[in-house]
Formats: structure tokens, sequence, C-alpha cells
């Protein structure tokens, strides 16, 4: 702080702005699960359920507009649930029907590979593992469920990107530092999409110790009725158990675990609808 204590007030102005848009968060919170509620709301409504003034309603409302969360109706006056809100929704149900569904074939994986099977989930360039039931055996992979892994050096995300064309995956990953996590890291576009390329072509992708020295994973793609991919289906063990001679072997079992999987939850392949 110095002699004019501008440092100290500048500190009160920043600790202040954090309360207010909490509060701003919670008053547009509160307001969509008012219109989602209801099958259409005006802002006299909305006054009288939350006591705010209109003039705020409306700037609230505009905002959750802006990013299709709600949607007004001009001739009505009334505000309605958005567009985005029933993909968010949408997808909440998708993967939570993809959590249940997969528990038995991630056991029956498991148990026919001898290793740890998991499921996970594209989100913003990275792959969330939502699922897995572990190897017994001693030394083995673990994912908590949540965690996020990098798109370019995971089984999961490679078999998701050879889903994509090349001119795609170069425009999601350009500009993106692709982390060098091992000596065996694909941190080159033009490495990745090579890769990419010979997955496409295999149907499953290897994360050959690219991202963890000593383990590899195995995966392939699952798709939803539109034939797009929604995340894959992986296994994952040490490479001393998944040599080269068992990685052919594995690698189109856990193929066929993603296919029957696909067509559990109603989706299928690229060009087979």
């Amino acid at each position: 702080m110095d002699a004019t204590g501008k440092g100290k007030r500048g500190r009160k102005a920043g600790e202040n702005a954090a309360p207010a848009s909490v509060q701003v968060l919670d008053r547009s919170l509160t307001l969509f699960s008012l219109v989602a509620d209801r099958d259409g709301s005006t802002l006299t409504d909305l006054a009288d359920q939350t006591g705010l003034a209109p003039s705020t309603i409306h700037r609230l409302l505009t905002s959750l507009a802006s990013h299709g969360m709600v949607a007004h109706d001009p001739d009505t006056g009334e505000w309605t649930i958005g567009v985005r809100a029933f993909e968010i929704g949408n997808a909440f149900l998708r993967f939570r029907k993809l959590g249940t569904i997969s528990r038995p074939f991630l056991k029956r994986l498991m148990d026919e590979s001898g290793e740890t099977a998991n499921i996970g989930i594209e989100d913003e360039g990275d792959v969330v593992f939502i699922s897995q039931i572990e190897s017994h055996a001693p030394m083995r992979a673990f994912f908590r469920p949540g965690r996020r892994g990098p798109i370019h050096a995971s089984g999961i995300g490679k078999a998701i990107l050879s889903t994509w064309s090349d001119t795609e995956v170069a425009r999601s990953l350009s500009g993106r530092t692709l982390t060098r996590f091992t000596h065996r890291t694909l941190d080159t576009l033009p490495a990745l999409i090579r890769n990419v390329q010979e997955i496409r072509h295999r149907g499953w992708s290897v994360d050959d110790e690219e991202h963890t020295l000593g383990m590899r994973c195995i995966a392939a793609p699952l798709f939803n009725e539109y034939g797009e991919a929604i995340g894959g289906i992986s296994i994952s063990g040490p490479t001393v158990r998944i040599d080269d001679e068992k990685l052919a072997i594995l690698g189109p079992v856990v193929r066929r675990s993603a296919d029957e999987l696909t067509r559990a939850i109603g989706g299928h392949r690229p060009g087979e609808g």
C-alpha cells in the first residue's frame, strides 16, 4: 500500500467484485429455474415471484438468451426455455445413460483382457473419464471418474480424433500446445495426424507410453444415433503385460466392445445407419 492508501482501496474493489458476480449468477439461475418450470413467463410473473425489478429481470434474461438458455416471444411477451438448455439437459441424460449401460460391457472387457477398462468422453479438447472397472492385477491403471486427460496423449482421445477428418483435427488443435509428457508423446501436429490416419484405418488406437512411461492403453470410439463420436472405451495396463503380441490380440477385442456398446446406446458407426 502506498502513502495515499490507493493500494488498500484497490484490494477492496477486487474483494467486492466477486460477491456481486455471484449475486448476478444466483439471480440468473433462479430466473432460469422459474422459466423452466412453466410453459411461458412474463416479466410481471417473474417480478412477482422473485421481488426483483422488471428492468433487472429483463437484463438477466437477455444475457441468458444470448447463450440460448432462454427464448423470448415478442408477440406474447413470454420467456421460455431455450434450445441450448435442451441440448445441455439432453447431454446429461445421454452420458448418464452411457455410464449406466456401459458397466456390464466394461466388466466383460476387463474379464477378457485382464486389464482396467474405462469409458471417457470428449469435452472442449480434453478427455473426461466417466466410468471404470479396475483390473484385479496388483499393478494396474486407475483413472478417477471426472479426471481430465489430454486428447493428443490418450487412447480414447486419439480414437475420437480418428473419427474427425485431418482438416478438423488440424483446425481443432491448431494453436494449442501439445504437451510433451514422455519422449514418446506425439507433440507435433504432423506426427499426431499420421498416427490418427493409422488409427482410422485400423479401427482402434494405442497410447504407447505417450502419457505415462510403462503404461499402454488401447481404445476405440463410441458413436451416437447420428454416427458422431461421443466418447471411447479402452483398456489400460503396464507394457510388461500389454506387449506387442497382446496388443494385436486385444485391439480387435476393444473395437468389438465399442461397437457392441454403441449399438446398446442406440448408436451406429458413420455410414451404418
